[in-house]
């Protein structure tokens, strides 16, 4: 009888999910629930939370200051199905565990979880984990903690700030600058402002005349160059041809000898293993790949990659600004090192990047990492797409250098005297490549490229060959590109990582900044937006002001500041400052350059009520004339490949890429043969299995379709992220335009999606 009973009650339905003795950990993202599953086993039960599942209710502030700011939080209506499965899960689990992410972020979501959650807050834990590894995931859940109400209560403040700025600002814009798709956001804003001024700085820069000249020398038949550098032991500067060719003059009788000779060893350094910031600088320097590109990439190897059947997380998380190393991670680079390159190739004690006194670190974060020092590049290469190894390699590298010995540098200068001028030549030597063996930094000198000159002695004659003048012209500043303003935005202590590669999304999205040849510059729109925010909100665009807010939100997670007074102080200053900008700020038309041609009047930049921008007439409604905006961002471009890589077939020739009216093609630069180029999107056809590629319709519309054409009619309108939504099992795409910037599900039933934001930084609600 006992042996039914027990029968009976285990019996579950079919796609039931057995909870009996089990524990539930709840992840954000799905993409990591295969790899923490295969970690943990069977007795725990892995769901995501698909990011946030609450926010402040769109249509009203939520918050007020009669009520301390206490803010009133919604389920997200997508999200309801989501909180309703993980409560029927959770209510028959023994203990639920919360593993969102290990940042202040990831701290809110967990704690929005726990409240939508009808449990008793006793099994409920909070757990982290800065990688997906056996051992750090299991450690994790042996050190359960509860929920962090400071952290919690620092990113809902930002939350409740940026809320508060874009509500109130916005409106005020939309009746002044006859436009409703404009808004304002607190920390967005000040990066439009930034790009703005440098613009306004490569406007008004005046270019100034200079020469430079060099002399080709010769010592026993090697031939080398020197350049001018000094007039009777001074600095000097040449400004016009004139003096340039006086000065080449009496160089032509001069005589050239060796006068100074200086030779030294120094050590160079390697840099730290890479923060957010820096990797964002370096995979676009090095590789071109832009912010939000690079996070993508990198989120799929935090989460895991297939290996031989088995999901392995490849990296730590890779929001941080900490440069710290765990002391298990600098102990299997040692080991490594020594075992790959040999002793020398360590230093005699670990590299140590840590400085006390930086203001606005998280240093309970670690440095972004390989999670396998021995799972090295080439050897799974295999598994990875080449995106996801080319930046999986120079994470590795990196950390791996970063952990190595110095190099040892021989640096020798010579002067040469020719009568009262001085030229000056350089080269350098490595006695000991040391770290150089595997990483060198852009930004850092290459010993390599300095001039190889002979071995030169004081009081030498050498012979002159030849001398040459150039003209020169000073330069502006260049434009900002995504990686130099990342690093702009760092120096100046605004945003924190999970907010860069927002920032510049939507800056672009909005149409506010456009990107030309790489560069981001302003449109007329985003200059117009820039000056009337400027002219009314001094201190939201103020950039210590920016910064100091950083501070504060720092000083409530450390419990050294409350955080409703923060607020508080903030709240009324600017009300007023709102109001008075409601009274003061006139009227905007947008002007462009354009003249109209059917009028003579000026075209103004106009919106559409889909979000499109466009040239009107100012003489609308008399003179209806209409026109696309000059690199308009409503025109699709389709995303080139990064370099050509196959000769031209037909005469071997160098081919380049360029973009037609039917869209992508290589041509090649000697016999001006041209090929149609098919863009991959490396995601499978879901009929036939095989893949998406790019294509554009006869309206010249961009569509994603099957390349098995015409035998398998798949499509899809939006690029194929490569994920699958579990409840319909339809492909999840991006949908980017003028009004939305989201990740949603392919199926015309199914109504799911998440903002971009959500994917690159758990959820950041910093409107813009």
């Amino acid at each position: 009888m006992a042996v039914k009973t027990t029968k009976k009650t285990t019996k579950k339905s079919s796609g039931e999910i057995s909870t009996k003795g089990k524990s539930l950990v709840i992840v954000e993202s799905p993409a990591k629930t295969k790899t923490i599953k295969k970690i943990l086993g069977d007795k725990y039960i892995i769901e995501a939370s698909f990011g946030h599942i609450r926010d402040l209710p769109p249509k009203k502030l939520g918050f007020s200051p009669e009520t301390d700011f206490e803010p009133e939080f919604v389920v997200i209506p997508e999200k309801k199905a989501v909180v309703k499965k993980l409560n029927d899960i959770a209510k028959k689990c023994e203990k639920v565990y919360l593993a969102s992410d290990p940042d202040r972020e990831g701290e809110a979501i967990a704690w929005h979880v726990r409240e939508v959650l009808k449990v008793p807050d006793e099994k409920v834990f909070r757990i982290e984990f800065n990688e997906i590894t056996p051992k750090a995931v299991t450690h994790a859940i042996e050190a359960y903690r509860q929920i962090d109400s400071d952290r919690v209560k620092a990113q809902q403040t930002r939350q409740i700030l940026d809320k508060l700025v874009g509500f109130t600002i916005s409106p005020v814009l939309w009746r002044k600058m006859h436009n409703y798709h404009l808004s304002a956001g607190r920390v967005q804003s000040v990066a439009l402002k930034m790009i703005v001024e440098r613009e306004e700085q490569i406007d008004a820069f005046v270019p100034v005349e200079y020469w430079s000249i060099d002399a080709l020398l010769n010592k026993d038949g090697y031939n080398f160059d020197a350049e001018l550098t000094k007039y009777k032991d001074k600095k000097i500067e040449i400004k016009n041809k004139q003096e340039a060719d006086k000065i080449l003059e009496a160089l032509k009788k001069a005589k050239y000898e060796v006068d100074k000779v200086t030779s030294r060893e120094s050590s160079r350094k390697p840099t730290a293993p890479f923060i957010t910031s820096t990797l964002q600088r370096a995979a676009s320097n090095k590789l071109g790949y832009g912010v939000s590109k690079t996070m993508q990439i990198a989120q799929k190897l935090y989460e895991g990659i297939e290996i031989d059947g088995e999901p392995i997380g490849l990296i730590t998380y890779m929001r941080t600004d900490s440069v710290r190393v765990s002391d298990d991670a600098v102990a299997m680079a040692k080991d490594f090192i020594t075992g790959n390159y040999g002793q020398e190739y360590y230093p005699a004690a670990p590299n140590n990047y840590v400085k006390t006194g930086k203001k606005n670190v998280q240093d309970a974060h670690e440095a972004i990492r390989p999670s396998y020092i021995d799972k090295t590049p080439e050897s799974i290469k295999k598994y990875l797409t080449p995106e996801q190894y080319k930046l999986y390699k120079l994470i590795w590298e990196k950390f791996v250098s970063s952990q190595m010995a110095s190099a040892k540098v021989k640096n020798t200068t010579v002067e040469i005297a020719a009568d009262d001028y001085t030229f000056k030549i350089g080269s350098s030597k490595i006695l000991f490549e040391g770290f150089l063996k595997l990483y060198n930094d852009d930004e850092e000198e290459d010993v390599e490229k300095l001039a190889k000159i002979p071995e030169l002695k004081k009081g030498e004659i050498l012979d002159l060959k030849k001398l040459n003048s150039t003209q020169h012209f000073t330069q502006p500043p260049p434009r900002f590109t995504e990686a130099s303003l990342v690093k702009q935005l760092e120096e100046y202590g605004i945003g924190r990582p999970s907010t860069y590669a927002p920032i510049i999304s939507k800056i672009q999205n909005k149409g506010y900044v456009e990107k030309i040849e790489k560069a981001l510059a302003p449109t007329v729109l985003g200059k117009t937006l820039c000056k009337q925010l400027v002219e009314h909100f001094v201190d939201i665009m103020d950039y210590s002001f920016t910064a100091g807010m950083e501070e504060k939100l720092d000083k409530i997670a450390e419990h050294k500041l409350v955080w409703n007074k923060v607020l508080k102080d903030f709240y009324y200053p600017f009300i007023s400052v709102a109001d008075k900008a409601k009274e003061n700020m006139d009227n905007v038309l947008i002007e462009s350059d354009e003249i109209c041609e059917k009028c003579g009047k000026k075209m103004i930049v106009r919106t559409s009520r889909f979000g499109k921008q466009f040239l009107g007439c100012s003489g609308y409604p008399e003179c209806k004339n209409m026109k696309p905006l000059p690199n308009s961002q409503n025109q699709q471009q389709p995303q080139l490949p990064e370099q050509p890589t196959d000769p031209c077939s037909k005469c071997g020739g160098e081919t380049v890429y360029k973009v037609g009216p039917y869209g992508p093609y290589s041509e090649c630069t000697k016999c001006k043969a041209r090929k149609s180029i098919v863009l991959k999107t490396g995601v499978n056809c879901p009929k036939c299995g095989k893949e998406i590629v790019q294509r554009k319709s006869r309206y010249g519309k961009i569509f994603y379709g099957c390349s098995g054409y015409p035998d398998c009619d798949f499509a899809l309108w939006n690029e194929p992220t490569g994920e699958k939504w579990p409840e319909c099992g339809s492909l999840l795409v991006k949908r980017v335009t003028q009004r939305f910037n989201q990740i949603k599900c392919s199926s015309k039933d199914c109504k799911y999606f998440r903002n971009i934001e959500d994917s690159q930084s758990g959820g950041s609600n910093d409107n813009v």
